[in-house]
């Protein structure tokens, strides 16, 4: 026997042991017909497998009901509205921290970005997508370039030299799908004028699917079947890929966590940074620097009852016990008044339609977005809890799963990112955000009605024609115009560029052009 055949049976032999201690012996019944090949792509599935922490997640999971229970769930109120904002004499402060926050290293912007673009005709990474603006930049590139303004923009608010400024940290969460392909769009790109050192790539976990008795299936003799644990896979993924360690050896204490395919993402906004770190606690409560949230959560009123958007809610103390004795949807042990996230599909039409009499608006008005803040000490408690297999049991979906004996009923456990807010207790924000400059989805078909290319890309040429037309300017293209992110974050310093001139079409040189 060679030494490489040797080494082969010796891991196989470890493995064995593993697995039949866990009582997942059968895992290996085809392993004599096994090709090479075959045995080091079983053994690469079975050796990052901790029995352990599935056990305990999947028995958890299974264990809690899937039917939602609304006792105790109310919509969350505590929303920092525009309105609000406009009028706080708070609101240049909370902003002005955000700036020293990224001048000084202690916050980053971390992205999720695991999906493909199926769903748009495209099997490549959805960030590299071109939702045919006139610059044909794509959805990475508009964000790297957002990136590198900020930075800009941070050392001016703080009289910080630029080469003083530290690099904005980017933390991208890539899949198994698109790792390979988003590295070398950023390689090809020459990373969009980032330095290669502040992109930090990694991938999003898997978890086996599971018989509805707990026993892994394998999908092929030598293959296990496996599916993505959800964008809430993104607290184990940073902890296993040694990066929460790496956020405090920096110094990161923020994160600003967006999805990759928000066209109008404004990552690293100095003033949700502010606002959640210094100045938030208790809900959307003005305290004092210091008592920050734990997790925060931009968020858009909702544009019709039927929009497919979650909304945001507070679960009272009734609905917590519910949730801690196993009777209720919740995690075990949510504290009252804990933040969480209905779905659409689990509000039915009439409690989407309610409205409140008090302010004529939805009753559950509040839409997830996927824009968050999380604090990097909160990161790191969760990811313990999870790795534990307590506090946040997984979604449950039931579901026919390829097997080496043909389809069988299997179990695939995901997590969302909202999941673990409950998590957080009172420590949250929830900041109201314009959902004209803030928000423009890319997840349907080119032609789609909404959330498509083309509304993103009106979106985005609708919003820029204002802050040129804010600035002095004139826009007579009924397109609009697209400003470049070098040249202007969010409408800013663009009077001297566009004052007094006329626009009649979406592309112009000096709109393309880097801030001076």
């Amino acid at each position: 026997m060679s030494g490489a055949a040797a080494d082969l049976e010796q891991r196989a032999q470890q493995a064995r042991a593993a697995a039949e201690a866990a009582g997942q012996g059968h895992v290996l019944e085809h392993w004599a017909s096994l090709a090479d090949s075959e045995k080091e792509t079983l053994l690469k599935d079975l050796e990052g497998l901790d029995y352990g922490y599935l056990s305990r997640v999947f028995s958890s999971s299974m264990a809690v009901s899937s039917a939602p229970t609304f006792d105790g769930i109310e919509p969350a109120r505590d929303v920092l509205q525009l309105k609000d904002w406009e009028a706080s004499d708070k609101a240049a402060e909370w902003t002005q921290h955000g700036y020293h926050l990224i001048a000084e290293g202690r916050a980053a912007v971390l992205l999720l970005a695991g999906g493909q673009g199926t769903r748009l005709g495209s099997s490549a990474p959805k960030g590299c997508y071109d939702i045919r603006l006139p610059s044909h930049k794509s959805l990475f590139q508009l964000q790297a370039e957002r990136l590198l303004r900020m930075q800009q923009l941070a050392a001016a608010a703080t009289n910080t030299a630029a080469a003083d400024v530290k690099p904005l940290r980017w933390y991208v969460m890539t899949s198994a799908f698109t790792h390979d392909e988003t590295v070398a769009h950023f390689e090809q790109h020459g990373f969009f004028g980032l330095t290669r050192e502040q992109v930090i790539f990694f991938q999003q976990g898997f978890l086996p699917c599971f018989t509805e008795d707990g026993k892994l299936i394998l999908e092929a003799p030598g293959r296990l079947a496996k599916a993505p644990d959800g964008n809430g896979g993104v607290y184990l993924a940073l902890a296993r890929s040694g990066l929460l360690d790496d956020m405090a050896a920096a110094g990161v204490e923020a994160l600003d966590c967006y999805c990759v395919d928000n066209a109008l993402a404004r990552l690293g906004d100095p003033r949700f940074l502010g606002y959640c770190h210094g100045y938030c606690h208790g809900g959307g409560g003005e305290g004092g620097a210091g008592a920050g949230a734990d997790v925060g959560a931009r968020v858009v009123a909702k544009a019709y009852p039927e929009e497919k958007v979650g909304v945001f809610a507070r679960r009272a103390a009734a609905a917590s016990a519910a949730a801690a004795d196993g009777s209720g949807s919740g995690s075990a042990g949510t504290p009252a008044g804990a933040l969480c996230v209905l779905e659409y599909s689990e509000l039915d039409p009439g409690r989407a339609a309610a409205t409140d009499p008090a302010t004529g608006q939805l009753y559950f008005n509040w839409s997830n977005i996927c824009m968050h803040y999380f604090s990097v000490t909160w990161l790191r408690r969760v990811a313990a809890q999870l790795l534990a297999g307590g506090g946040t049991p997984y979604h449950v979906a039931r579901k026919r799963i390829p097997s080496v004996a043909g389809p069988v009923a299997g179990v695939k456990l995901e997590l969302f990112i909202f999941d673990t807010f409950p998590l957080a207790g009172e420590r949250t924000a929830l900041v109201e955000v314009d959902r004209r400059e803030e928000f423009a989805p890319v997840k349907n078909a080119p032609g789609s009605a909404s959330d498509s290319p083309d509304t993103a890309r009106a979106a985005l040429l609708t919003l820029h024609a204002g802050w040129v037309r804010a600035a002095g300017g004139a826009v007579t293209c009924a397109e609009g115009v697209e400003v470049s992110p070098l040249l202007s974050y969010g409408g800013e310093g663009l009077g001297p560029v566009v004052g007094g001139k006329s626009y009649e079409q979406p592309w112009a040189d000096e709109l393309q052009r880097p801030a001076a």
